[in-house]
């Protein structure tokens, strides 16, 4: 397997154990918010296997009923780890079901949205609970469960209610084990932050020190010390800010040593190559190499059309191209010893968190070309091996590394583009006609949305290509031509995305531009599709 960031070998770690619910990674960014690094695994992380100890446990939500058959439970050693445990809706389900199978039951009364929470300032015995601290008395929170605890386990007191749910805060009486009906870390929940502040800080004890500029420093020592002082590393670069934050990261890790690759897989944006080339070597002083292999890919793409086999066509053909690319730049170093054993990839969070099935409740939305889309000779080590500093990294956090490091404002917020490129927003068929209309119209949408100043406050945009086309009038003739779809979302941690509210006029002016502009396409829709249910991406 390839080489993993370890980031709670130098952080304190919150280990949080998903059960599939919507809302279990905003866990992860509500922690990493107050500075405090959490890690997510599925549910059924065997505690044995567990490389790190957690300074605390927290226990996801999910669609599930405690009591069902099949219903996902954690593994028993997670009580007897002797770290802090907080049980979240399904987790606290969790808790008291694993104490009584007659605790937890179908709820008479659903709860769903806001609740009003009535906090208890002292425990059973009198002392105050931590954590509620600070926040005794009425507070809004968050409801979404159908089930709930009947019965108040053994030796635990009740420290939170509502109206519709007796025990919906729960605390042990001698242990650190709590339990919440509601969720804290919605933004539905205004003093969440606060609750999981309590929990990590003052009953966990973990320390505050997940900064950038802490990372930087670690993710460089523990690089070079990776890489040692003679191996190269070959990156993959793509003009986007995952690639563009990684790279500069490796080049101040050991410098030349590193040797930046941008493969021209025929479906980038306009002028990508030439933007990316001088962005990255006058800007960043980093020593690039452009590959044209345009023909090769959109040769492999005659034909395809499921979007599932062009992220794996395109994934296993850029690794192909890249090692091609390493022997080249080994036989040139060969006088100097340099071997090119390492392959860098900007992979993030999200990717790896969208693209793992479990066994357990989570499913796969979409493989991501740069960890579903790997061939197996590099899986087992058999060629370069992966480094993927940004992989435990929500999009957010790279910016905010990049500026750490000194990349301008402009390549920081630049948006998002995907591996794959426009392949997977040319919906059906990728042809060379095809991905230059949809090439075209997106150059068009994205300079609009920077003309009207907008680009800042879009997380992504761009054009995509429907597989099917409509009827129109041009010139007083009919004519059956392409559509157009504009996609444009507001997101922080690219895990849930809702669309752009533009006004229909500057919508409308998209639309004559692209239609005039852009021969052979006849309609242009604004995608209002926010995530989930949608993915940000067409394909």
């Amino acid at each position: 397997m390839a080489d993993q960031e370890v980031p709670h070998a130098t952080f304190d770690t919150i280990l949080i154990l998903d059960f599939g619910s919507q809302y279990t990674h905003l866990l992860t960014r509500r922690l990493r918010e107050i500075n405090v690094y959490s890690e997510m695994l599925p549910c059924t992380q065997k505690i044995a296997d567990l490389p790190f100890k957690p300074k605390g446990i927290i226990l996801s939500g999910g669609p599930y009923s405690v009591y069902e058959d099949g219903a996902p439970h954690a593994d028993p050693a997670v009580f007897d780890l002797g770290v802090p445990i907080l049980g979240i809706c399904y987790g606290l389900q969790e808790i008291a079901y694993r104490l009584g199978k007659d605790n937890v039951d179908a709820g008479t009364e659903r709860e769903y949205g806001h609740a009003d929470l009535h906090a208890k300032r002292l425990d059973d015995q009198g002392h105050v609970d931590k954590l509620f601290a600070g926040l005794e008395g009425q507070i809004k929170v968050w409801m979404s469960h159908g089930d709930k605890l009947v019965k108040l386990p053994t030796d635990f007191h009740t420290i939170a209610t509502t109206s519709n749910s007796p025990y919906a805060g729960i605390a042990h009486q001698t242990k650190p084990l709590y339990g919440v009906q509601f969720h804290p870390e919605v933004t539905h929940t205004p003093l969440g932050a606060t609750i999981l502040k309590n929990f990590a800080v003052d009953i966990c004890g973990a320390q505050q020190n997940w900064t950038m500029s802490r990372f930087v420093d670690q993710e460089i020592a523990r690089i070079r010390k990776l890489v040692g002082e003679n191996d190269h590393v070959l990156g993959a670069v793509s003009g986007g800010v995952d690639s563009t934050v990684a790279a500069k990261l490796m080049k101040e890790a050991i410098g030349d040593r590193f040797h930046a690759v941008l493969v021209n897989n025929g479906c980038m944006r306009l002028n990508e190559c030439d933007i990316v080339e001088e962005t990255l070597n006058k800007h960043l002083g980093i020593n690039l190499t452009v590959v044209d292999a345009s023909k090769r890919f959109l040769d492999g793409l005659k034909g395809v059309s499921e979007p599932e086999k062009k992220r794996k066509f395109i994934g296993n053909t850029f690794i192909d191209v890249f090692e091609e690319e390493a022997q080249k730049i080994e036989a040139e170093a060969e006088h100097q010893g340099a071997k090119i054993k390492w392959f860098l990839q900007g992979t993030l969070y999200p990717d790896v968190i969208e693209s793992i099935s479990f066994k357990g409740p989570s499913a796969t939305i979409k493989t991501h070309h740069n960890v579903g889309g790997l061939p197996q000779r590099m899986i087992d080590g058999q060629g370069m091996r992966l480094i993927e500093p940004l992989r435990e990294l929500f999009k957010d956090e790279v910016r905010a590394l990049g500026r750490q490091l000194g990349i301008a404002h402009e390549l920081v917020m630049r948006h998002p583009f995907p591996g794959p490129g426009i392949a997977i927003r040319v919906l059906g068929e990728v042809t060379p006609e095809r991905v230059e209309i949809a090439r075209r119209a997106d150059h068009i949408f994205i300079s609009m949305i920077r003309e009207a100043g907008l680009y800042d406050q879009i997380a992504q945009a761009y054009a995509a290509l429907d597989p099917s086309k409509a009827v129109g009038v041009m010139g007083d003739k009919r004519v059956y031509a392409e559509i157009i779809i504009l996609r444009a979302v507001e997101t922080t941690d690219f895990m849930t995305a809702r669309a752009f509210p533009f006004d229909n006029e500057f919508l409308s002016r998209c639309s004559t531009r692209i239609i005039n502009e852009v021969h052979g396409v006849s309609r242009v829709l604004y995608d209002i599709s926010s995530k989930p249910p949608a993915t940000i991406e067409m394909e």
